[in-house]
C-alpha cells in the first residue's frame, strides 16, 4: 500500500481541504497519515519517522504563511529527517498577487512540488513515483525541484 504523510501548515487552521485530500487518496488505495492542522515541520519529520516507506509529505497552506512555516524544513532535510518529496498547495502567499518568486522561495527552503491544481495531486504522486524509483534503487535519494500544473 502506498503512503503519504499529510498536514497542514504549523500557522494554519484550515481543515476542510486537508479532510478531503485524505478521503481522495483514501479512496485511492492510499494509506494517509493524517497530521491534521497547526502541523510543524518537526511533526513531519517524526512522522516519516515512524513511515520511512512514506512517498511524499504533502503539506497544505490556506492562510499564507507557508513561507514562514516552513523555515525549519532545510534543517530537517539536512539531517535526513526527510527523506521524501514535499508537495505543497494552497495559497502560498498573501495577498490576491500572487508572483513566481513566491514558488522559487519554497524550492529554495527544500520543496520539491508546488502543486497549483488540486487534482494534479495524484498523477503528482505517480510521476514523483516513477521518477524516484530509479534514484532509489540507484542511491537511496531523493531530489527534485518542480511546479505542477494543469
Amino acid at each position: 500500500m502506498r503512503t503519504v504523510i499529510l498536514g497542514v501548515a504549523a500557522s494554519d487552521s484550515h481543515v476542510v481541504a486537508n479532510h478531503l485530500i485524505a478521503h481522495v487518496l483514501r479512496a485511492k488505495g492510499f494509506h494517509v497519515v493524517n497530521l491534521g492542522v497547526c502541523t510543524s515541520v518537526a511533526e513531519f519529520a517524526d512522522a516519516y519517522a515512524e513511515h520511512p516507506d512514506a512517498e511524499a509529505v504533502i503539506i497544505g497552506s490556506l492562510n499564507g504563511h507557508a513561507h514562514e512555516d516552513l523555515q525549519d524544513l532545510p534543517a530537517a532535510r539536512a539531517a535526513g529527517r526527510l527523506g521524501c518529496p514535499v508537495i505543497i498547495g494552497g495559497n502560498l502567499s498573501v495577498g490576491s498577487y500572487k508572483h513566481t518568486s513566491d514558488r522559487e522561495r519554497l524550492h529554495a527552503l527544500g520543496v520539491d512540488v508546488v502543486l497549483t491544481d488540486p487534482d494534479a495531486l495524484l498523477e503528482t504522486l505517480d510521476g514523483l513515483r516513477a521518477e524516484a524509483a530509479p534514484v532509489a534503487a540507484s542511491s537511496g535519494a531523493y531530489t527534485t525541484a518542480q511546479t505542477a500544473t494543469s
